[in-house]
C-alpha cells in the first residue's frame, strides 16, 4: 500500500482543483476558501462540471448534498448524473444543482421552529470542506436550512460561530498591530469505541436496539490488571485497524494514532487536527466508516458511551486551538508566557468564557448515552473547570494574590541510564480528570460523548469566545496607554473568574463540596443540563454573536430533551420486553428445574440433603418476583409521562432512570445464580473477551 499515493484519492481536494479548474475559477474559489469571500456563483458551472467529470472517472453515477441534520447523524438524497439526450443519456451536473438543492424537511427535528407540515427545505453547498466520491456517488457537504430560513443542521451554525470567532480574533489582534487575514479554529477529535463479535452481538436486543447493555453482570475479569491499555493488538483489532486505516486515509481523513484503551474490547483513533468545519465533516464520515469496516471483519463497532456497566466508557477528546493564516497559534505561551501580554489576555478570555458560560458548555455535551460516564471516575466531572499545568497555574496564581512568579523552566530528563537518550521534560503535567485542560498551546475539551457531533461543543466554544474577544476589544479600543490597560483588564478578568480554574484531581471527593462553595453548576442528567440553552442570557449570548436566532436555541433546546426522553423511552420499553420474554422465563425454568431435582433426589431417598438446591431455588424464585414487580413499576410509571419536553424528561431522569437501575440490578443478581444453560443472552466475558 503507497500511502502518499492513497491518501485523499477519493477527495475532490486542492490539487485535484488546480488541474481541473480553469486558473481564474480555482483563484476565485480559493479566495472563498482561505478568505471567506462570498462564493461567485458565475463560476459554479464550471466548478459542477468539473467535479462531475472526476466522480465520473472515480466510477460515480450519482450525487448527493450530503448534510447534518439535528439528529447526530448525516443525511443524504442521491441524484443520478444522467440526463435524456435523444434516445440516449448524457452526464451531466449544473451550476445550479451544485450549489443548491432541496431534499423534504418534514420529517427532521425542528424543535418546534415550524410546522410538521411545512416540508420545504435547501441545502447549500459548504465550498470550505472537499467533496468526496464514497460508494458510486459524489458527496457534497451542505447546509440545510428551512424555506422561512432556520438553519436545521449543524453545520451552518458552526460556520456562523466560526465567522463570528474570525471576526472577534482579528478586531482583538488589531490592538497589538497584528493584521490577519483569517483567525480560524482547529480541531483534532480523538474518538474511542469498542468492537465486539458480530454473532455474539445479535445475540443481545439490548445492544441491537440501544446500544449499550441494559443487563449484564460484571465479567469476573475487567480491567482490574490494567493490562489492555496500550497492549499487543489481537489479530483480528489489527487487521481491522489496518482496514480501518485505508480506507479513511483514502477520504483525506488524518488517522494518526490507533492503541488499545483501558477497558477490554476497547479502542482509540486519533487524528491530526484540520479546521473545525472539515474536522466536523471528517468525524461524521469516521462514525460511519468505522462501523461499515467493522462489519467487513466480523465485528460490531459500538459507539455508545457506556455500552457496558463496571468498565470505562468512550469519549471523544475535543483539542480546540487557533491561529492565524499566516501559522500563528494564539495559544501558543512561548518560552516566557509573563511576557506575552497577548497570549495571556487571550488565555484569559477564553478562562472567562468558560467560566461565564459554564452552564452552555456541560449542557452542548449532554446526552443520555453520557450521563453515565460523566462523574463516573472514568470521565471528567459533571462540573466545569479549567486545568492550566504547574507553568500558568503559578502564573495566574501569582497575579491574582499579588505575589511573585517564579518562572519554571523545561529542564532535561533521563532515566539515569547511559544509554537512554536524554529527553525534555515538560514545564506542566497533564490532568486526566479536568473536564478543560491546557495542555501546551491548545485546550482539550474532555466531555464529549463518543458518539456525539464534535459540532455541537465547537459552536459553543467558537462562540463564548467570540463574545469574550468582543468585550475585551470595547474595554480596551479606546486605551490611551494600552500595555497598562492590557494588564490591568487581564488582571480584573483572572480575579473575577478565578473560581473556574481548578488544577488537581476532579475524582477526588473534597471537590464537589469545594465545587458547590465557588458556586460552580453542578448539572449531573441532561434534564439538569439542557434548560441552561433556555436562560436569558444564553440566548442573547447567540444572537450577539448571530450564530443562533432565539427561535434556533430554543429548538435545539427541546430537540435535546426530546432525543433524551426517547433514548431512555427506548431503553425502558427493551428492558422490559427482555425481562418479560426471556429473563423472566428463564430463572422461572431453572427454578421449576431445581425443584425437580429436589423432588428426584426425595423419591431416590428422603436421606439425601437438598438443603443448597431449596435454598438456591427459593432465592431464585424470591429475586424473580421482585423482578418482575420491579418491571410492572417501570411500565406504569412510564404511562404516567408528562407534556412538555423538560417536565417529561425531569421524569425520565428523576423516576425512570431510578426504576432501570432497580430492575437491572435484580436481574444481574439473578444471571450470578441462574446456571448458564438457561441465562438467555450472552454474559459479558463472552461479549468483551469472543475477539481473538
Amino acid at each position: 500500500m503507497n500511502v502518499t499515493e492513497l491518501f485523499a484519492s477519493n477527495v475532490f481536494n486542492d490539487e485535484v482543483m488546480k488541474n481541473a479548474l480553469p486558473k481564474e475559477v480555482y483563484k476565485s474559489l480559493r479566495r472563498t476558501i482561505d478568505e471567506g469571500q462570498p462564493l461567485d456563483t458565475s463560476i459554479a458551472g464550471a466548478v459542477a462540471n468539473a467535479m462531475k467529470d472526476w466522480a465520473v472517472s472515480k466510477g460515480a453515477t450519482h450525487y448527493t448534498h450530503w448534510f447534518q441534520p439535528l439528529t447526530n447523524l448525516t443525511a443524504e438524497k442521491h441524484d443520478s448524473f444522467i440526463e435524456p439526450d435523444g434516445d440516449r443519456v448524457i452526464m451531466r451536473l449544473t451550476g445550479k444543482s451544485l450549489i443548491v438543492g432541496e431534499p423534504d424537511a418534514s420529517s427532521f427535528p425542528s424543535g418546534g421552529s415550524r410546522a410538521t407540515s411545512a416540508a420545504r427545505g435547501y441545502t447549500a453547498w459548504d465550498p470550505t470542506s472537499p467533496a468526496f466520491v464514497k460508494e458510486g456517488t459524489l458527496y457534497i457537504p451542505t447546509i440545510f436550512v428551512s424555506y422561512t430560513g432556520e438553519t436545521l443542521d449543524k453545520k451552518a451554525p458552526l460556520l456562523k460561530s466560526m465567522t463570528a470567532l474570525d471576526l472577534q480574533a482579528k478586531r482583538l489582534l488589531k490592538l497589538f498591530g497584528i493584521e490577519a487575514r483569517k483567525v480560524s479554529t482547529t480541531v483534532g477529535p480523538e474518538q474511542e469505541y469498542f468492537l465486539i463479535d458480530e454473532e455474539v452481538y445479535e445475540k443481545r436486543k439490548d445492544l441491537v436496539l440501544t446500544g449499550r447493555t441494559l443487563f449484564g453482570a460484571p465479567s469476573t475479569r475487567g480491567q482490574e490488571l490494567e493490562d489492555h491499555y496500550f497492549g499487543t493488538l489481537k489479530s483480528r483489532i489489527s487487521d481491522y485497524m489496518r482496514d480501518l486505516d485505508a480506507t479513511l486515509w483514502s477520504y483525506g481523513i488524518f488517522a494518526k494514532t490507533k492503541h488499545n484503551e483501558v477497558a477490554p474490547a476497547q479502542h482509540e483513533l486519533a487524528p491530526v487536527f484540520t479546521t473545525t468545519n472539515v474536522a466536523v465533516d471528517a468525524n461524521q464520515l469516521t462514525m460511519e466508516l468505522m462501523k461499515k469496516v467493522a462489519r467487513r471483519h466480523g465485528l460490531v463497532c459500538l459507539l455508545h458511551e457506556k455500552p457496558f456497566e463496571g468498565i470505562n466508557g468512550s469519549g471523544k477528546h475535543n483539542n480546540w486551538s487557533l491561529s492565524t493564516d499566516s501559522g500563528l497559534n494564539l495559544l501558543d505561551p512561548g518560552e516566557n508566557p509573563e511576557e506575552n501580554p497577548r497570549f495571556m489576555l487571550i488565555l484569559t478570555c477564553v478562562i472567562a468564557a468558560v467560566d461565564k458560560y459554564q452552564g452552555v458548555l456541560r449542557a452542548c455535551v449532554a446526552s443520555a448515552g453520557n450521563d453515565h460516564r460523566l462523574g463516573a471516575d472514568e470521565a471528567p466531572p459533571a462540573i466545569i473547570s479549567v486545568y492550566l499545568g504547574d507553568q500558568l497555574g503559578a502564573l495566574v496564581d501569582s497575579i491574582v494574590m499579588g505575589r511573585q512568579y517564579v518562572p519554571k523552566k523545561a529542564v532535561p530528563g533521563s532515566i539515569g541510564v547511559p544509554e537512554s537518550p536524554i529527553f525534555p521534560i515538560d514545564t506542566t503535567d497533564r490532568n486526566r480528570t479536568s473536564p478543560f485542560a491546557f495542555t501546551g498551546n491548545k485546550f482539550e475539551f474532555r466531555m464529549l460523548g463518543s458518539q456525539a457531533s464534535v459540532a455541537d461543543p465547537n459552536i459553543v466554544l467558537n462562540t463564548i469566545v467570540a463574545q469574550a474577544f468582543s468585550e475585551a476589544v470595547e474595554s480596551l479600543g479606546g486605551a490611551k496607554d494600552f500595555p497598562k490597560a492590557c494588564k490591568a483588564y487581564t488582571e480584573k478578568l483572572l480575579k473575577e473568574h478565578y473560581r473556574i480554574i481548578f488544577n488537581y484531581n476532579g475524582y477526588g471527593p473534597d471537590w464537589e463540596p469545594e465545587a458547590e462553595r465557588r458556586g460552580l453548576l453542578n448539572n449531573k442528567t441532561t434534564a439538569d443540563a439542557v434548560p441552561e440553552f433556555m436562560k436569558r442570557e444564553s440566548i442573547e449570548l447567540f444572537v450577539r454573536q448571530g450564530v443562533y436566532t432565539e427561535k434556533e436555541v430554543v429548538a435545539r433546546a427541546n430537540i435535546a430533551l426530546e432525543n433524551y426522553t426517547k433514548a431512555i423511552n427506548i431503553e425502558a420499553k427493551t428492558m422490559a420486553e427482555m425481562v418479560r420474554r426471556d429473563i423472566w422465563p428463564a430463572a422461572d425454568k431453572y427454578a421449576a428445574a431445581l425443584c425437580s431435582a429436589i423432588a428426584a433426589k426425595r423419591a431416590v431417598s428422603e436421606k439425601i440433603a437438598c438443603v443448597s438446591d431449596m435454598v438456591l431455588a427459593e432465592k431464585v424464585s424470591s429475586l424473580n418476583d421482585g423482578l418482575m414487580e420491579a418491571t410492572e413499576k417501570l411500565e406504569n410509571d412510564l404511562k404516567e409521562m408528562p407534556s412538555g419536553e423538560l417536565a417529561a424528561s425531569e421524569r425520565m431522569a428523576h423516576v425512570i432512570v431510578p426504576d432501570m437501575d432497580a430492575v437491572r440490578a435484580i436481574a444481574d443478581e439473578l444471571e450470578r445464580l441462574v446456571s448458564s444453560a438457561y441465562w438467555p443472552y450472552p454474559t459479558y466475558t463472552e461479549l468483551l473477551y469472543s475477539v481473538k
